[in-house]
C-alpha cells in the first residue's frame, strides 16, 4: 500500500501542475503506466522536493525489479579484444540499456534534446528519461536553453535514478529512404567520436553505445554497426589518455544482435 500511495502522490502531483484530470488506476502496473506517461508529456518547470523524493524512492524500485547488469556480469563469449588485448575489452550485449552499470549510456536523442514527450513510446529516449527522472529532462532544458543539438554532436548529463553515472546525448542523421549519403554517414561516425571524446573528458572507463540512427531514424542496420565497430576501434587505438577500455555495444533487436555477432566475429 505504501508503494500505492507514493505513486498516487506522484501521479497527483503532475497532474495538477500540467493541468490534466484522469482517473488513477488501482493497480501497480496501472500506476506505474500513468505515471510514466505523465512524465513524458512533462515540460521543464521547477519540481518540488517532495516530489523529488518520491519520485526516485519509485524509480529505484524499479530499477532493482529490473536487476541492474555490469560488464563483468556479461558472458565471456561476447567479449572481444579491442586494439590493445590487454586492457582494452569490446562486448557485446542485448537486452535494456538502462540496467547498465557503466560509466556513461548513449542515447539516441532528437535535436530538441528534452527526451521524447509521446506517452509510452518504445524509444531509447523516451525509456533513458523515464528511468532517470525528471531531473534529466531539466538538466538537458538548462543546457539547451530552447536551442537545438547539432546532428553528430555530443552532450553529456547526469545519469540521475540510472545505474550508469552519465548520459551522454547525440542526434544522428535521419533517413527517411534508408539510402544514406556519404555525408550522412560521416554525420553518424561523428556521433561515435563525439560520445567517444565526451566520455573521456570526463574520465570514464566504461561507456555503452546504443544503435544510434536505426530504428524510428530508419539508418540501415548493417551499414551502421559497420560504421559503430570501425569508429569505436580508431577511437580506442588513437586514444591518449587510454582511459575508456571498456565499450559495450548494446543492441535490443535481433536483427542488431546477429550483425553485431557477425562483424565482431562473436562464434
Amino acid at each position: 500500500m505504501e508503494r500505492l500511495d507514493n505513486l498516487a502522490f506522484c501521479i497527483r502531483y503532475l497532474m495538477q501542475h500540467n493541468g490534466i484530470e484522469a482517473g488513477i488506476p488501482d493497480t501497480l502496473s496501472g500506476r506505474q503506466r500513468l505515471l510514466r506517461a505523465l512524465m513524458n508529456v512533462w515540460q521543464p518547470q521547477p519540481l518540488s522536493d517532495e516530489f523529488l523524493l518520491a519520485q526516485d524512492r519509485e524509480l529505484k524500485a524499479q530499477r532493482d525489479e529490473k536487476g541492474v547488469v555490469t560488464p563483468t556480469d556479461i558472458a565471456a563469449s561476447e567479449i572481444h579484444d579491442g586494439p590493445d588485448p590487454q586492457t582494452d575489452k569490446i562486448i557485446l550485449w542485448q537486452g535494456d540499456i538502462t540496467r547498465l552499470r557503466v560509466d556513461a549510456i548513449v542515447n539516441a536523442a532528437n535535436t530538441r534534446m528534452l527526451g521524447c514527450q509521446v506517452p509510452l513510446h518504445g524509444c531509447i529516449d523516451n525509456a533513458i528519461h523515464s528511468a532517470a527522472g525528471l531531473q534529466l529532462r531539466q538538466e538537458c532544458a538548462r543546457q539547451m536553453q530552447g536551442g537545438l543539438e547539432p546532428t553528430g554532436e555530443a552532450r553529456v548529463t547526469q545519469g540521475y535514478n540510472l545505474p550508469a553515472k552519465y548520459v551522454i546525448h547525440t542526434v544522428g542523421p535521419i533517413i527517411p529512404d534508408g539510402k544514406p549519403t556519404p555525408a550522412q554517414e560521416a554525420q553518424l561516425s561523428n556521433c561515435y567520436r563525439h560520445c567517444f571524446a565526451s566520455a573521456e573528458m570526463h574520465h570514464c572507463r566504461s561507456i555503452a553505445f546504443c544503435c544510434i540512427s536505426t530504428g524510428e531514424f530508419c539508418f540501415p542496420n548493417r551499414r551502421a554497426a559497420e560504421i559503430a565497430i570501425e569508429q569505436v576501434r580508431i577511437c580506442m587505438a588513437a586514444s591518449q589518455t587510454h582511459s575508456l577500455q571498456t565499450v559495450v555495444f548494446n543492441v535490443f533487436k535481433d536483427i542488431d544482435y546477429d550483425i553485431y555477432r557477425e562483424l565482431l566475429g562473436t562464434p
